[in-house]
């Protein structure tokens, strides 16, 4: 499996949640470099921090949703769920000594990309419209105050 690259139809246009995106897609990539070697230590550690990185990225985005009244939230987070599962499930199957490594970046590859150019894009505009209301530009990279780094600082600090 190659090295896989950020690509702009991924974007949903707030800078924020794409930056997000592209850290997911940099934990995919190293869990492929690292599983060439077969370093049972390094992929758990990997796993791990996937996980963890992931589930405060969907809680990240669902407070976003939340703040913004989408109306979709509740089945979106039941998505978010599935996906924090089919981690569980891999995490499991790879402590019972499965190599899982190909078939999990496949998976996260494909989730990711559906999850972003069809779930989160039905989202982009009422966080849009929200972050409009609150003066803060969807598409400014570095949030140094205010709501929205408070929020970021809750789950990535």
């Amino acid at each position: 499996m190659g090295y896989w690259r950020w690509d702009a139809s991924f974007s949903v246009g707030i800078a924020i949640i794409d930056n997000q995106h592209k850290r997911i897609i940099e934990y995919i990539n190293e869990l492929g470099t690292i599983s060439i070697y077969h370093d049972k230590a390094k992929i758990r550690a990997v796993l791990a921090a996937l996980k963890d990185y992931t589930v405060s990225h969907l809680a990240f985005e669902e407070s976003m949703m939340e703040e913004a009244g989408y109306r979709k939230l509740e089945a979106h987070k039941q998505i978010h769920l599935s996906f924090i599962e089919r981690i569980n499930f891999f995490k499991e199957r790879y402590e019972n000594g499965e190599d899982i490594s190909q078939q999990l970046m496949m998976d996260l590859q494909m989730w990711l990309v559906n999850h972003i150019q069809h779930e989160d894009t039905d989202y982009k505009e009422a966080v849009q419209a929200m972050l409009h209301k609150r003066e803060i530009s969807p598409m400014e990279e570095h949030i140094k105050d205010g709501w929205l780094a408070t929020l970021r600082d809750k789950f990535f600090k």
